[in-house]
């Protein structure tokens, strides 16, 4: 018999009994142990087991058993005031925004269904009204008040990126043939670099593929980051894995061709199934590179000389074919945040003072439904063209605007009789 699933479940089943297996059901990869969903709920739940234990809240709150009874909280104590009272109590958190208060409750709203679906509950008590009576309003943030790179920042950024990396190739490939090998180490790693973040900015910046899809994601096995056998230069597309958890092709427009062609041809990865933005982390690859050599049986001091021979370890595992893992979403943040900085453009955002991956999309996708509309706009975003309108419902409030302030101007002759 399986372990891992509870052969009975009855009122006085403990609560924590219940959250592996509903955070293997949520969770991805092979035994339900990856994804962001599975790591938030976890949170989530965590953050509840202990508010009901009484571990959480003001010195006067002992949690949701009766003082005169001696257990854990058990499924029996569960009931619509318990959700109203933890509602009021994430409500009063001054340090959440109200967003994130329903945030949060959705996710120990989305147990409470399933566990009503596994038998642990009779009634969805976290749905009912007066559950959720305490949670704060929606605060009146709108989908065109996140991040969306404008014109200006994504030729400002493409363009830094383009001259930084332009030099770093030139000042390498014009190395006289007498130069120093270890000039010439330093050169090639520095222009490596240079055109890799050049290609990542160009890859997000114009083919508003989601950075999930893209790098790696240490909390999704399955995402370990695009590899050059999964693009092809001459077709224009690249295969990746979509937010829907299949396989999908996505476009490659003519402005990320070249700094892709560009960057590839400097690397000549030693195999296709090399990532196409590798991590430059020292530490991650002189760790990578000790042990994989130690793995062919190397001894430890030649491995130690072998090292001692280049300027970097990127450039002895490209030699040896030591494949790095790729960067991950949140060193790719960092990558942006850094380029923004040295780029020194100008973010007028709240929640972002750097050009984010996400705003790339964004701004991609804003591009595109002024452009051709809302249906090439989503067949381009891989969503649904009702989200694509709910996401950009701005741009058409703007465009009828327009519109109102045409006709409006056709009788402006009437108008001019009126007084103010």
């Amino acid at each position: 018999m399986d372990r891992n699933i509870s052969t009975e479940r009855t009122p006085l089943t403990s609560l924590s009994e219940s959250f592996e297996r509903y955070l293997q059901d949520k969770g991805k990869g092979r035994g339900g142990d990856g994804g962001n969903y599975r790591r938030n709920a976890a949170r989530e739940l965590e953050r509840f087991a202990e508010w009901a234990a009484g571990d959480r809240g003001d010195d006067d709150w002992t949690g949701i058993v009766p003082d005169d009874v001696d257990h854990d909280p058990t499924f029996e104590d569960l009931d619509e005031r318990v959700f109203r009272e933890y509602a009021r109590y994430l409500a009063g958190d001054r340090g959440l925004k109200q967003n994130t208060v329903q945030t949060y409750y959705r996710y120990i709203s989305a147990w409470c269904g399933w566990c009503v679906n596994e038998g642990y509950l009779k009634a969805h008590y976290a749905q009912r009204a007066s559950a959720m009576a305490p949670l704060p309003g929606d605060d009146g943030r709108k989908p065109g008040d996140q991040q969306a790179w404008t014109s200006e920042q994504r030729h400002a950024l493409t363009r830094y990126v383009d001259e930084r990396a332009c030099d770093a190739i030139e000042a390498y490939t014009t190395l006289p043939e007498d130069a120093d090998p270890s000039d010439r180490q330093r050169a090639h790693y520095t222009a490596l670099k240079a055109a890799r973040d050049r290609a990542l900015v160009f890859v997000l910046a114009y083919t508003a593929v989601r950075i999930g899809e893209l790098l790696r994601d240490p909390n999704d096995p399955r995402r370990r980051g695009v590899r050059w056998e999964e693009i092809s230069l001459d077709d224009g597309s690249m295969d990746v894995y979509r937010k829907k958890q299949q396989w999908d092709a996505a476009s490659l427009p003519d402005p990320v061709i070249s700094p892709l062609r560009s960057y590839r041809k400097l690397m000549d990865p030693p195999t296709e199934r090399w990532p196409v933005f590798p991590t430059f982390d020292q530490r991650t690859l002189a760790t990578l590179v000790q042990d994989e050599l130690a793995d062919r049986g190397e001894r430890p001091d030649a491995i130690d000389k072998r090292r001692g021979k280049y300027a970097r370890d990127f450039l002895l595992a490209l030699d040896e074919d030591v494949r790095p893992p790729s960067v991950t979403t949140d060193g790719a943040r960092s990558i942006l945040q850094r380029l923004s900085d040295a780029a020194a453009i100008d973010i007028d955002h709240p929640k972002h003072d750097y050009l984010a991956p996400h705003g790339g999309r964004r701004g991609m996708g804003e591009v595109l439904v002024r452009a051709f509309g809302y249906t090439v706009a989503a067949r381009y975003l891989d969503n649904s063209e009702e989200m694509v309108r709910e996401r950009y419902s701005h741009i058409e409030a703007g465009e009828l605007g327009d519109m109102a302030t045409e006709a409006l101007e056709e009788i402006g002759g009437e108008n001019n009789n009126l007084e103010v």
